[in-house]
């Protein structure tokens, strides 16, 4: 599948023929990947940043994909919510959306190389709740670990929350991985709980999950470094939920975080 198909497929939400031919390892997933983000730029799109999926451990066997993957935000996929906590995300053209309770980070400035907790701890300037959509172009989310990265990561939007300064939640990296390790949610659909999570199912703390996602990114040949100003959302606390348009959602996100609600449409 070329990278010019999987931008048509995923501008008009169709499902796939097939999935990608059992030659295509991870490396050319993620440079078919990267040749997308190509093409998106090339028609105006800016990314905005990284998603991480499959950082959490309890849903691996669920999908059979049995280690972290990471693909690009952009302007075009990310919205933030208003000072109540609330947005509105459009489900136009995705295909079987899902929603994952997710932290967000905000990149103050590039880490370097080798990044140790403490130094991506003084790059981070705040951050945030968020509600990542998902999306599968393969029929009933049945894929291998190579057709996820072709697919973008499965990123369809980003929704993000309340942005809370890092300087106002912890003084170091070892107290911000405690916080966010303890932190849980409930995820609300329409006022009744569909499921309970924590941070520590990611990676045992999002900010691990930020570590793992910069070697991975700095490993493959051609990707674009993190910047400044750049999002990261670090993975899911919860499985996925299928989501449709008129449907109202709830992440209630203990602290440090604040709650956030999402109406589709």
């Amino acid at each position: 599948m070329t990278p010019q198909t999987l931008l048509q497929h995923n501008d008009s939400g169709a499902l796939w023929n097939a999935a990608i031919p059992d030659n295509c390892d991870l490396p050319a997933a993620y440079q078919n990947a990267l040749a997308l983000r190509q093409l998106r730029c090339n028609r105006g799109e800016q990314p905005r940043g990284y998603k991480i999926g499959f950082t959490n451990r309890n849903i691996w066997p669920r999908y059979g994909v049995y280690a972290p993957i990471w693909g690009t935000v952009y302007d075009s996929t990310l919205s933030f919510c208003d000072d109540g906590g609330h947005g509105s995300v459009s489900l136009q053209s995705t295909c079987q959306p899902r929603i994952e309770p997710e932290l967000v980070f905000g990149m103050k400035r590039t880490p370097p190389p080798n990044a140790s907790i403490e130094q991506l701890f003084a790059d981070i300037e705040w951050l945030a709740p968020g509600f990542e959509v998902v999306q599968s172009h393969l029929r009933d989310w049945k894929f291998k670990a190579a057709d996820t990265v072709a697919d973008g990561a499965l990123h369809a939007r980003l929704l993000v929350g309340r942005k809370i300064p890092m300087a106002s939640i912890a003084g170091n990296a070892s107290q911000l991985n405690e916080l966010l390790a303890g932190a849980k949610v409930s995820l609300l659909k329409d006022r009744q709980v569909i499921d309970q999570g924590c941070g520590a199912n990611v990676l045992g703390s999002p900010l691990n999950a930020l570590q793992h996602f910069l070697v991975e990114l700095r490993q493959c040949p051609s990707a674009p470094d993190l910047l400044p100003g750049d999002v990261v959302t670090t993975g899911t606390w919860t499985d996925a939920w299928p989501v449709q348009p008129g449907e109202q959602w709830r992440g209630d996100f203990g602290a440090p975080l604040a709650q956030l609600d999402v109406e589709f449409c």
